[in-house]
């Protein structure tokens, strides 16, 4: 049993698919594995630290030789070519936006693990890329938006005044948008949030923020995401979120729904409504943006007075930490492939979980929600 951990080609990807930890961890299970030259320096790992875990250090091509292959995020064009069939590939694979590539697996014969899919369950919770790296993001979100916001955050008193405390709003409160509350929250915000989901309202609350908005009937899907809203709920929550967004300083929206294009939640009008030197980062600007107007990785400043940042892999600008996390979810979910008495990877897909993020096996597509696109 071979791990290959190549390193990341995606420009700005500064993360690492496993850590010194994790290969002790895998090495003791019987694996063998082998990290390029470098994979980890964007997270401040040396290769002599994953020497001394028990790791061989090596070029590419002996990376992608190994039996199965860890990566951050989908191979690059040049990557997919190194890949081979019986090969197995674990890591965010990204097959909702990448649908041709998933195609390009399933023909090389290729075993294929997206684990953005994994399900929903109590025992996944270990090796949740979503939920590791989204906390991530909530928290450096809310630290670019305090670099880029031209006042205090908290309330400040002195002999020749007080400065009243920041007001920051949060749009959708998942993981990330809950990790900006608590982030804004400790420096010293006046916070308020909105989510449709139904048990948001009660998260946002045990934060110490304010709820606003409405929470529609069956306003999430049976995975918890928020489901799309009809016509007259985004009406709703467009008057509360044009309403609202007058008295703020800064808003961080947060709001995706997995497979499909973030929905549009605050217009340019709403924007033009809003304070000069007040800031708006969308988190979600990669996948459509919340916001119109938004560009991912840019920065843009509206004839009001307001910046408008487009927020990009905001985990990759906190690799060692990111690094960590994610390697041990994709350490825990490589165990599940570990047969050490055959002293091979084995797929069982009498195990909810990897069926749960297989996409490709055996030449074909077999996840039934890529099987028709």
């Amino acid at each position: 049993m071979r791990i290959g951990v190549p390193r990341e080609q995606q420009p700005g990807e500064q993360r690492v698919a496993a850590s010194p930890e994790t290969v002790k961890k895998l090495v003791a299970a019987g694996v063998e594995v082998v990290i390029e030259a470098g994979a980890g320096r964007g997270a401040a790992i040396a290769d002599e630290a994953y020497k001394s875990a028990g790791a061989t250090v090596a070029d590419a091509d002996a990376a992608w030789a190994a039996d199965l292959v860890l990566k951050v995020q989908r191979p690059t064009e040049a990557e997919q070519d190194r890949l081979r069939e019986g090969q197995i590939l674990v890591g965010a694979l990204d097959p909702y936006q990448s649908r041709e590539q998933v195609a390009a697996y399933a023909a090389k014969g290729v075993t294929a693990f997206a684990l953005e899919l994994l399900p929903r369950t109590t025992r996944a919770q270990a090796m949740d890329i979503l939920s590791s790296q989204a906390n991530l993001a909530g928290y450096k979100i809310v630290v670019d938006a305090v670099a880029a916001y031209s006042r205090c955050m908290p309330m400040m008193m002195t002999a020749a005044g007080t400065v009243t405390p920041a007001r920051f709003f949060v749009v959708g409160a998942g993981v990330a948008g809950l990790q900006a509350i608590a982030t804004a929250r400790r420096m010293g915000a006046v916070v308020t949030a909105t989510d449709v989901r139904p048990a948001a309202k009660q998260e946002i609350e045990s934060l110490g923020a304010k709820f606003v908005g409405f929470i529609p009937e069956g306003g999430a899907t049976s995975g918890g995401y928020a489901r799309p809203l009809t016509a007259e709920e985004q009406q709703q929550q467009a008057q509360m979120v044009a309403e609202h967004l007058k008295s703020q300083d800064i808003v961080v929206t947060t709001a995706q729904i997995p497979g499909r294009k973030a929905p549009r939640i605050v217009t340019a009008a709403m924007v033009d409504s809003m304070k000069a030197g007040s800031v708006v980062m969308d988190l979600a600007a990669e996948t459509g943006g919340n916001v119109e107007g938004s560009v991912a990785g840019e920065t843009v400043t509206t004839a009001n007075g307001v910046t408008l940042i487009g927020a990009m892999n905001l985990p990759s600008r906190l690799a060692p930490a990111s690094s960590i996390l994610y390697a041990k979810n994709l350490m825990n979910f490589v165990m599940l492939l570990v047969d050490k008495e055959a002293k091979a990877f084995t797929v069982d897909e009498e195990d909810d979980l990897v069926k749960g993020a297989l996409i490709t096996k055996g030449g074909s597509i077999v996840h039934p929600n890529l099987q028709n696109a």
